[in-house]
């Protein structure tokens, strides 16, 4: 069965953290963190609609002008999601460029910026014709770890420490709809975007005796077939539990935020893992308030998840990478 998100590093082992993730059959995609962006291809960056933003350190964050860049004159809401002092951040950014020729665009692009504090979300909308100036009222809302909410998946993040907050992200599927291909060829129905509709359906929990249409065209010709939406489902789709990413960087080797992370990530299909250091190099991880690549297998060892992958490798390590994953896997198998 093919997972709905196919989550992959922008850059390598060495490059800026940036985590891209697309989703199956949709032209749409989610980020976490926005470093060093400019290997995605323009049509990439369009597909996003949703960018989180573990800290506003230079290699997490440097990308926000290269999306803008892309983004201005779109009829598009982009929203960003960061840890306390983002909405400083972003109108420092934001600030930084002359903004005088923007009422002329006929599209309307925004920005949605949502600050996560440790117990309250705070969200300010920056629309481009208004040369990106917050408009209207702040939105707040009690934070509890959950970001987005969409019916077939959510978002979450937990506090952790790098010296200064710094969020660790999850990205849930409730649950898997696999739609089964040979049974749709069985009943001579092809794939299409009638399929998203229908997942749709199945996510929101409409009534199964709803009558629901499959349309689709074939050349010049228009058809459709009706089933009631139980009955379609039971015939072409398997239910299956749905996909957990995590995504955790830029964190201190420290009790406080082992439990946390072992609790957030538990049993994820893939966690992305920052292993900046080998272990014999621990306190110079410690100092500079990241992992090594042995602490990094025994916590994805520790929180059950199925597989793991490094990043944000140290360049000291450039010409013997493979050193950091042998110790994380020696790590993760050998308790």
């Amino acid at each position: 069965m093919r997972p709905c998100f196919h989550p992959r590093l922008v850059n390598d082992h060495f490059g800026d953290p940036t985590l891209f993730i697309p989703f199956l059959y949709e032209k749409r995609a989610l980020m976490f963190d926005l470093g060093d962006v400019c290997p995605l291809s323009s049509r990439d960056i369009l597909k996003l609609t949703h960018i989180f933003v573990t800290h506003t350190h230079v290699d997490h964050f440097i990308g926000f002008d290269h999306v803008l860049r892309i983004l201005l004159g779109r009829e598009k809401s982009l929203h960003l999601f960061g840890p306390p002092g983002f909405l400083q951040n972003v109108e420092g950014k934001l600030a930084g460029y002359t903004w005088n020729l923007v009422e002329n665009y006929s599209n309307e692009f925004s920005l949605n910026v949502t600050e996560i504090n440790v117990d309250s979300m705070v969200r300010k909308v920056y629309r481009c014709r208004n040369r990106f100036e917050a408009t209207g009222t702040e939105y707040k809302a009690l934070f509890q770890r959950k970001l987005l909410e969409e019916s077939s998946f959510s978002v979450h993040a937990v506090h952790l420490d790098h010296k200064i907050p710094c969020l660790g992200l999850s990205l849930k599927e409730h649950f898997h709809v696999n739609v089964l291909k040979d049974r749709l060829k069985g009943l001579n129905l092809p794939v299409g975007p009638w399929l998203k509709k229908f997942k749709d359906a199945i996510y929101n929990k409409e009534n199964e005796e709803t009558l629901f249409k499959v349309v689709w065209n074939e050349g010049s010709q228009k058809y459709k077939k009706e089933f009631l939406l139980g009955e379609l489902k039971k015939k072409i789709v398997r239910i299956t539990p749905g996909q957990k990413i995590v995504y955790i960087t830029d964190i201190r080797y420290t009790p406080e935020n082992v439990e946390r992370v072992i609790d957030f990530a538990r049993d994820a299909d893939s966690l992305f893992i920052e292993a900046s250091f080998l272990d014999a190099e621990q306190k110079t991880a410690y100092e500079k308030y990241h992992l090594t690549a042995r602490q990094a297998g025994s916590l994805a060892r520790q929180a059950g998840v199925k597989q793991f992958k490094l990043f944000h490798f140290s360049p000291r390590y450039t010409h013997n990478p493979e050193l950091l994953y042998q110790e994380a896997e020696a790590a993760f198998s050998n308790p």
